[in-house]
């Protein structure tokens, strides 16, 4: 067993704090954790020790309580806001659910009021825990597995991720490749693919084009990316005469579950376009529209980003997104409310949004971000997964079928709410399509 803790320590006195300043820590729930905490309070309670064994599932690991949780609000207050020297007098708190193993956990303190007389600070407390992915997860549940067909699963990364798909229920794996190389891929990770249907293609060009052509011959419902090249595989995918292209644009959108947001938040695109025209950007809109109503969404607030809130003709993405809310007016976009240009802290932030004097529906409650282009984007979500404890799930939309392109930095979490938001996806096409037999 490790312990690994931060060594800076943070100090600020109490005529440098202001009402509103805030600080947060992040921590992910270990075993580890559950047996330091144990050892430390004497709660040697079996639901709570027992906790790991419970289930493999990554999404229910159920802990029996959260003053794990809780002990982090003392953290923030003693290393961070006000940091060294804090006398801790008094807390109130609530617990509505259990943390989990695995969950990642943000505690964060607000400066609420200050008293002069007796210098003293009361903090508002906050206890966020990642849940929406497992909130995906549970809507997948207690419906038969989709296939999907893998192009060229040939190393443990791309195969893992597979197993973890198809242990969670989600997906019945197509395997395509060279049969040799998936056979030892599947060995280095441990994997049994026996029971998985494999289809044998001497390369990765091949195993691309064969993954495709199983999607069209109606053979598999839902396409993943293995150890090729994201290019290989969607060179594959637009192809004209054999490809799985629509009348939309293809976009990705990332699917963020971030800690100190109060609901589920989609950025899109930030890996297909690189700089999306306006006719293209109408596109990405409209997918991403559809992801989130199949999410629970029904009206989803969309906010078209720039560096500013106002329109400038030297500013391209500030025109855009004037023309994109025009758009949304006469009926070309439809099912959401789309406003913009709009910073991004006025798109999140609603306090920011009334500094600013934007009255909008969208402003501080957006569920859909927009950005200029795909070089805006990768930044915004690396900072959001890296500076704020976000958890990325990602999908590729507008193509025939959803298509999921894994990382290797992927975690299970990860790669397991990225199956589940492409199988509702194809779960909403395929009732769609039904429907539209059925009335014909």
């Amino acid at each position: 067993m490790s312990l690994a803790v931060d060594t800076e320590i943070e100090n600020r006195t109490f005529a440098e704090i202001e009402v509103g300043d805030s600080a947060n820590v992040v921590r992910t729930l270990g075993e580890d954790d559950i047996a330091l905490f144990a050892v430390v309070s004497g709660d040697v309670n079996p639901a709570l020790l027992d906790a790991a064994q419970a289930t493999n599932d990554p999404f229910h690991r159920i802990v029996g309580h959260g003053m794990w949780a809780g002990a982090l609000i003392s953290a923030v207050l003693g290393t961070k806001l006000p940091g060294a020297g804090t006398i801790y007098l008094s807390q109130n708190l609530h617990f509505h659910a259990p943390v989990r193993i695995g969950d990642t956990v943000t505690a964060t303190v607000i400066a609420r009021e200050k008293k002069p007389e007796t210098r003293c600070i009361v903090f508002d407390c906050r206890l966020n825990r990642h849940r929406r992915f497992r909130e995906l997860l549970a809507r997948t549940q207690g419906r038969p597995a989709l296939p999907l067909a893998v192009a060229h699963p040939c190393d443990a990364a791309s195969l893992g991720a597979v197993g973890d798909l198809a242990a969670a229920g989600l997906i019945a794996p197509i395997l395509v490749g060279p049969a040799a190389k998936i056979h030892a891929a599947a060995d280095a990770a441990g994997l049994d693919v026996s029971g998985f249907r494999l289809v044998d293609a001497p390369h990765s060009h091949a195993a691309a084009a064969r993954a495709v052509a199983l999607i069209r011959a109606g053979e598999a419902e839902l396409l993943m990316k293995g150890s090729l090249h994201t290019d290989e595989l969607m060179h594959e995918v637009v192809a004209h005469e054999t490809g799985l292209r629509t009348e939309r644009r293809l976009s990705h959108a990332y699917i963020m579950d971030v800690p100190s947001y109060p609901r589920p938040l989609l950025l899109t695109d930030a890996a297909v376009n690189i700089a999306p025209t306006l006719e293209e950007k109408r596109d990405i809109v409209r997918n991403a529209i559809d992801l989130a109503r199949v999410m629970g969404i029904e009206t989803p607030r969309v906010a078209i980003l720039s560096a500013v809130e106002t329109v400038n003709p030297s500013i391209r993405s500030t025109l855009d997104a004037a023309a994109l809310c025009k758009m949304t007016d006469r009926g070309q976009i439809i099912g959401s409310l789309v406003d913009g240009p709009l910073a991004f802290d006025n798109a999140v932030s609603p306090e920011a949004a009334r500094q600013k004097g934007i009255v909008s529906p969208v402003a501080g409650r957006a569920d859909i971000l927009v950005v200029p282009d795909l070089e805006a984007g990768n930044m915004l979500a690396k900072q959001l997964t890296f500076l704020a404890g976000a958890h990325a799930a990602g999908v590729v939309l507008g193509a025939r079928v959803p298509i999921i392109l894994t990382s290797r930095a992927d975690s299970v979490r990860t790669r397991v709410a990225s199956g589940a938001v492409a199988v509702l996806m194809a779960r909403a096409r395929h009732a769609t399509t039904t429907l539209v037999r059925d009335a014909s």
